[in-house]
């Protein structure tokens, strides 16, 4: 039997793919994975970047202690039913539009990102460099995904009633643990 829906492959898809260097020396091997995958969902849902709710996918996806910040119970699956439902339907409306906040400056020269997940990834940088660990963890980007009210990660979390200032607090307790 023929599957309903035909699968194709990224480069048949309209529109120019999501550029850039998944392996950047400031996130190393952890984050890798969580920027290849958020570059495939984003080839995947035509959209033209990665933006903080592709990073937001990825990122639970691929680390589980980012995941273990969000708690148990409801909350969580429905942000993942959000974050799938994405491609078919939620997110629809994100595919014109480049995500981007003045809250955060912009950063340039990140190609493949919007402005938003493109400073949310510097801004893990920076959290790391003050922590004093040489690269990026997923908490760190998990803390930087949702600085920002006018991130798409924020407006999903929002949908899925978890708040974001309560996941960086959760952050923050396991990333500078009281002594």
């Amino acid at each position: 039997m023929q599957p309903r829906i035909p699968r194709q492959p990224a480069v048949a898809q309209d529109g120019p793919r999501p550029a850039g260097n998944d392996a950047d020396v400031r996130f190393g091997a952890a984050l890798a994975p969580v920027v290849s995958g958020a570059r495939r969902r984003a080839v995947r849902d035509g959209d033209r970047q990665i933006d903080t709710a592709h990073l937001l996918h990825s990122l639970l996806e691929y680390d589980p202690e980012a995941c273990a910040v969000l708690g148990e119970g409801p909350r969580p699956a429905r942000l993942l039913g959000y974050l799938v439902q994405r491609s078919i339907g939620y997110g629809l409306r994100w595919q014109s539009a480049v995500e981007d906040s003045a809250a955060l400056p912009v950063v340039v020269g990140a190609d493949g990102f919007s402005p938003l997940a493109a400073a949310a990834m510097e801004y893990a940088a920076r959290r790391a460099e003050g922590r004093g660990a040489a690269r990026a963890c997923g908490l760190d980007l998990l803390a930087a995904l949702v600085m920002d009210p006018q991130a798409r990660a924020v407006e999903v979390l929002g949908r899925a009633a978890l708040a974001p200032d309560e996941i960086l607090t959760r952050v923050l307790e396991r990333l500078e643990p009281t002594l």
